[in-house]
């Protein structure tokens, strides 16, 4: 799927999305509907909930959107996001719904009110057939939960929910329930599971720490279960249960199972696991997490068996999926990834695709955004970046800011941050928001960090600088300032050391793109003694990989007319002028349009009329010797535009300057074709 261009109905529905307040009118009472004529069908009703839901844009003001017939829901996810109980029942609860997901929602929407708008409604409490409540919120002495008005639900999963043995002894008589998840709750005892005994099919129950039955109770609660086919009976990764293991003596416990999770259970061993397999063909899945089981032969073996567990790459991806909304367990998972990826030479993006999944659904935990982005560093390095999909690079590369937003102060998640924009693929291709991404990099800049981090931090801004709009670059204005001077402190340290170094040629690479096309900054790098610097690195580095760099800053400084007359010194036109004649392309051309600026100046020449005569044969000699036909140099592809070449294709007083400016017109174009 990430493979694929993004469908034209997410395309537009991400558009109408960043333009709701354009194209949505408002109600009296400042919520958003529908334009009156537009009517959304049921699939894109529910996508566009979705993405809104996705994009934390889902608010009291926008759920309006959904009241009233112009859109049709049967699925509402509205996992994470903060509405009202008004809004909640006014913009959902008139819709014909078969499943809710309210994984999560804020407490603003408690459990009780859910319900209650649930059961406003005589077609949903008949119809509804799935309902996930995972982590919902109740208030105290709520009483007991009204789930037995929901006469339809089929599956009902309540983890992390205040829920009650009563609740359970309310919810075992629902006469359709089939699949239940009690995880993490404050249930007793589960003999009321008995009432359903014959038709419930999956069982989840990780995790039930209040259980005051003892282990002979739970089983013989468990045989009874005659349509089971699918039990959970996982531990908390470090808390630990035994349970798991005395399930696995039982030997006439549930023959037709179908899948069995003892994650996280103690004294869980290949022998015991192989022999209950063994004696229950039908089993299809058994999680093995966190325990000392699954690493002998018999797992890789038995045909169309699935193991969540943590012996190899495929158990770990089983486990990544299987154990998408349980933290403690893709804490481990995501753990186990990083050691068997750090040395990886294969792409895979349905591995990275899980670990983006992990990051969406825990943004809150760091423990998951830390490891997970260290797995993203090991799945994205340099060059198995270029077998991910485009669209997976930027979900994961946007996953990681979030992070950055939630735990500001956690530096190592910062680096990790910092070492994925040092992807090339990333950099260039990638969609993301750049203009956060180079105010998160400067923010590093000026934090005197190692020389390594100052390497990668002045990469990464070299790069950035040039793919900001002139409206962003205005915004960053004060930040830019501070960088062009703490970039110019490491080029001059650079230079007194006499080290061309990458970190080096970053740091003009940044300046020169910082300074392009913009006056501010460039008068910002005069202030500083940029001028003074750059003379002095132009006599300490005679490499042209250095001279284009500092010749192209220069031009940047040459194309603001208040700032021209300021480079006609005799230092900068002796140096400029020496290196029309570069053997290499780049630096001659920059060269050429430093000389082609100056001399439409008005200014008078420094060095006399005779010596600027010189000066404008050696700039038409150098033109005429380039190529006439397309011209490789990658300098020409940075070109925001033509607006400094204009000044000097008007001066006809000089034809010189007015040649280079034509020259660079055409090859910029035909280099862009």
């Amino acid at each position: 799927e990430e493979a694929s261009p993004y469908p034209l109905v997410s395309t537009c529905l991400r558009v109408l999305i960043a333009n709701l307040e354009k194209l949505c009118p408002e109600r009296p009472d400042g919520t958003l509907c529908l334009p009156e004529h537009w009517i959304f069908p049921q699939e894109v009703a529910e996508q566009f909930l979705q993405l809104l839901t996705w994009q934390g844009k889902l608010t009291d003001k926008t759920a309006s959107i959904f009241q009233g017939n112009q859109t049709n829901l049967k699925l509402v996810n509205i996992q994470r996001v903060k509405i009202s109980a008004t809004a909640f029942i006014n913009c959902f609860c008139h819709h014909k719904l078969l499943e809710v997901d309210a994984t999560s929602v804020h407490s603003d929407l408690p459990l009780p009110d859910i319900i209650h708008g649930l059961c406003s409604s005589s077609w949903i409490q008949q119809n509804l057939r799935c309902l996930v409540l995972d982590s919902a919120s109740v208030p105290h002495n709520s009483g007991l939960l009204a789930f037995g008005q929901l006469t339809g639900l089929r599956i009902l999963s309540v983890p992390n929910v205040c829920f009650y043995s009563e609740d359970l002894a309310n919810v075992s008589q629902l006469p359709s329930l089939e699949n239940l998840d009690i995880s993490n709750t404050q249930i007793t005892n589960i003999s009321a599971l008995l009432t359903c005994k014959d038709r419930l099919k999956s069982l989840t129950m990780h995790y039930l720490k209040c259980l005051t039955m003892t282990k002979s109770q739970i089983f013989a609660v468990l045989k009874e279960l005659k349509c089971l086919l699918h039990l959970d009976i996982s531990g908390h990764r470090q808390l630990g249960s035994d349970l798991g293991f005395y399930f696995l003596q039982q030997k006439d416990i549930l023959p037709n199972i179908v899948s069995l999770d003892i994650s996280g259970s103690r004294y869980i061993n290949d022998i015991d696991v192989e022999e209950f397999i063994q004696q229950r063909p039908a089993l299809r899945f058994v999680g093995l997490l966190a325990t000392d089981a699954g690493y002998s032969d018999f797992f890789t073996r038995r045909r169309g068996l699935k193991v969540a567990g943590g012996a190899n790459i495929s158990q770990i991806a089983e486990a990544l999926s299987q154990y998408r909304k349980r933290s403690c367990y893709m804490k481990e998972s995501l753990y186990k990834l990083f050691t068997e990826t750090f040395s990886v030479r294969v792409t895979m993006p349905a591995i990275l695709k899980l670990v983006a999944v992990g990051m969406r659904n825990h943004p809150l935990d760091l423990a998951v955004q830390f490891t997970a982005s260290a797995c993203a560093l090991n799945l994205m390095r340099q060059g198995l970046a270029r077998g991910v999909p485009v669209r997976l690079l930027s979900e994961i590369t946007c996953l990681l800011f979030k992070a950055l937003r939630n735990f500001p102060s956690y530096q190592q998640l910062q680096k990790n941050c910092l070492l994925s924009l040092t992807n090339s693929r990333i950099l260039m291709e990638v969609p993301f928001d750049r203009f956060s991404a180079t105010r998160f990099v400067l923010g590093w800049l000026y934090r005197h960090e190692n020389p390594k981090v100052q390497t990668m931090v002045v990469s990464i801004i070299s790069t950035l600088a040039l793919q900001l709009s002139r409206e962003q670059v205005t915004q960053l204005h004060e930040d830019l300032f501070m960088a062009v001077k703490e970039l110019l402190e490491i080029v001059k340290r650079k230079t007194a050391e006499n080290s061309d170094d990458t970190t080096l040629l970053f740091s003009l690479k940044a300046l020169w793109n910082l300074t392009d096309e913009s006056p501010a900054t460039c008068r910002h790098f005069m202030e500083n003694q940029g001028l003074e610097i750059f003379i002095h690195v132009l006599e300490t580095f005679p490499e042209y990989t250095v001279q284009s760099k500092v010749l192209g800053l220069l031009n940047n400084i040459a194309e603001v007319p208040e700032l021209t007359s300021r480079l006609m010194t005799k230092d900068v036109v002796k140096h400029v002028s020496a290196l029309l004649h570069s053997k290499h392309m780049e630096v001659s051309y920059f060269a050429a349009g430093v000389i082609a600026h100056l001399m439409c100046d008005k200014q008078p020449w420094p060095l006399g009329a005779f010596q600027r005569t010189a000066v404008l044969q050696d700039l038409h000699a150098a033109i005429q010797k380039w190529p006439s036909s397309r011209c490789k140099m990658s300098a020409l592809l940075t070109y925001r535009s033509f607006k400094a070449f204009f000044p000097l294709l008007g001066n006809f007083s000089e034809p010189a300057a007015q040649q280079w400016a034509l020259w660079a017109v055409y090859h910029v174009c035909s280099r862009n074709l």
